[in-house]
């Protein structure tokens, strides 16, 4: 009787109690829904009478709201429940489009500016009526997105994190020490020790930092930075200027630029980069060409 019960729950339900998680009063929740608020905090009402558990802790006044244990713990599951229904509107919208339509891609910086023209140009001169849509976000921006539908393919950083995804391997990108071309590490061999003495200017961290960051605290070390920042051209500027040194992954450095020099550091391992779909969703003829055009571009 008490599943029987559940087959009440309603996605708007779900939809409510993610937009209450998020803005954190019935007020801005009803808002970001385009509801009434009397409407949220009946939908909330409904879905805690049904499941038999208080899901949100209302403390009155100017204070916000929160969840109960039980609230976020339906909340993880009512994120995915949302996130499959998004998932299956972009596979009907996939299967109508067909050879045609739009294909969107994430991609994040440094794939966006060294291997995504070629990528592009080749898969426009065989799909010229799929319009390509390319977003750039974090990598693991990039993951969410395709588990939620937003996107129909995406460049990640490997491995990737929970995300249902199937993801194919493109290139292995070492990570170089950069510094400025009149420093006297721009010459002879370099270690995880000599990075160490100087300060460091890098990414923020996760993502590309994290092989340097671990293979430092492996051999012992404690790295200093400087400066934090995502933008590659700012990291490179900041050391062409003798701020610091940076230790960054090779396609993320021009190399053009006469200011640096350019080390190898064979103690770091490269990042892996691959591209990625949502493993349980349709996969239309143009979402699975983008993926044979850059294995064979990259």
């Amino acid at each position: 009787m008490e599943s029987d019960t559940w087959l009440g729950v309603e996605l708007r339900h779900f939809a409510a109690l993610e937009a209450l998680a998020t803005e954190g009063s019935f007020g801005r929740a009803a808002i970001r829904l385009g509801y009434t608020q009397s409407a949220v905090s009946q939908q909330i009402a409904t879905l805690e009478r049904i499941v038999g558990e208080k899901l949100v802790e209302r403390p009155g006044g100017p204070r916000p709201i929160s969840l109960t244990e039980a609230g976020r713990l339906l909340l993880r599951h009512a994120e995915s429940i949302v996130a499959r229904l998004q998932a299956a509107q972009a596979d009907l919208h996939a299967l109508r489009s067909g050879a045609a339509g739009t294909l969107r891609v994430g991609t994040f910086q440094s794939v966006g500016a060294r291997l995504l023209p070629e990528i592009v140009r080749r898969f426009t001169a065989s799909w010229p009526a799929v319009d390509v849509v390319l977003e750039e976000h974090d990598d693991e921006e990039i993951e969410h997105a395709l588990e939620r539908g937003e996107l129909d393919v995406g460049f990640v950083l490997m491995p990737t994190h929970d995300a249902p995804l199937e993801t194919v391997e493109l290139l292995r990108d070492r990570y170089v020490l950069v510094t400025r071309a009149d420093s006297p590490l721009a010459h002879g061999q370099i270690t995880l020790e000599d990075v160490g003495i100087e300060p460091l200017v890098g990414f923020r961290s996760g993502g590309s930092m994290a092989p340097l960051e671990a293979a430092l605290h492996g051999a012992g070390i404690e790295a200093r930075f400087a400066f934090r920042s995502n933008d590659n051209p700012t990291v490179q500027g900041l050391v062409a200027a003798g701020i610091a040194n940076a230790v960054m992954p090779l396609l993320t450095v021009d190399e053009r630029d006469v200011r640096i020099a350019i080390r190898d550091l064979p103690e770091v391992p490269p990042r892996v980069i691959g591209i990625a779909r949502h493993r349980d969703r349709y996969h239309s003829p143009a979402a699975r060409g983008f993926v044979e055009t850059a294995l064979a571009a990259v």
